[in-house]
C-alpha cells in the first residue's frame, strides 16, 4: 500500500507536471484584442501613426505582424469586417512599405486609393460578376460554288490626294480649333466678387 501512495505522490507533485498557463476566459479576450488590432490596420492614418512613432523599427512588433498573418486563414477570416486590413497586413511585411507610410503624402495616397476602391467597388464587381450575353450565332451562310470577289469596287481617283489625318483630327471637326467655352484660354477672373 505504501508503494501505491508513493506513486500517487510523484504524479501529483508539482515538479513532474508542467506549469501550463490557462486563460480564465479560454483566450476570448486575446482573440478580441487581436481582432480589434488587425482591423485597425485597415486605416492608413493608424498605420501612419505607427510609423511616425517608430513601432515599425521594433523587431518584436515586426514579429507580431508576422504572427498575425494567421488571420488570413478561412476559420478566422469570417470574423473580419474590414477586409482591407488583411491587404495592409500583407503590405506591412515589406520594409519599404513600412518606411513609406511614415510620410504624410503616402498616407493620403493610400487613403485616396482606398476611397476610390470603395466608391467604385459595386460597379467594378458587377462588371466581373454579371454574365455577358453571348452573341447569338446567325444562320450559317450556304456554301456557294461561286468565288467571292477578291477586290473591293474601285474608288474613282480624286484630283489631288488629301493628306493623312492624325488620330486627333478624327475627333475634332476641321476648322473648329479650340472650343469657345474652353476655360483654359478665357481671360475671366474667377475670384469671388465682393
Amino acid at each position: 500500500m505504501d508503494s501505491s501512495n508513493a506513486a500517487d505522490d510523484t504524479i501529483d507533485s508539482p515538479s513532474s507536471t508542467k506549469n501550463v498557463y490557462k486563460d480564465p476566459d479560454d483566450g476570448r479576450q486575446r482573440f478580441l484584442l487581436e481582432l480589434e488590432f488587425i482591423q485597425c490596420l485597415a486605416n492608413p492614418t493608424y498605420i501612419h501613426y505607427l510609423a511616425q512613432n517608430r513601432y515599425f523599427e521594433d523587431e518584436a512588433f515586426i514579429g507580431y505582424l508576422k504572427y498575425l498573418q494567421y488571420w488570413q486563414r478561412p476559420e478566422y477570416l469570417k470574423f473580419i469586417m474590414y477586409p482591407h486590413c488583411l491587404y495592409f497586413l500583407e503590405l506591412l511585411q515589406n520594409a519599404n512599405f513600412r518606411n513609406a507610410m511614415a510620410h504624410p503624402g503616402n498616407k493620403e495616397l493610400a487613403h485616396r486609393q482606398q476611397f476610390y476602391f470603395w466608391k467604385n467597388y459595386r460597379n467594378n464587381r458587377l462588371k466581373h460578376i454579371l454574365p455577358r450575353s453571348l452573341p447569338e450565332p446567325g444562320p450559317e451562310p450556304p456554301a456557294s460554288t461561286a468565288a467571292p470577289p477578291l477586290l473591293p469596287p474601285a474608288v474613282p481617283p480624286t484630283s489631288a490626294p488629301s493628306p493623312a489625318l492624325s488620330a486627333m483630327q478624327y475627333s475634332i471637326p476641321p476648322a473648329s480649333g479650340v472650343a469657345k467655352n474652353d476655360t483654359r484660354n478665357s481671360g475671366i477672373d474667377r475670384r469671388k466678387r465682393k
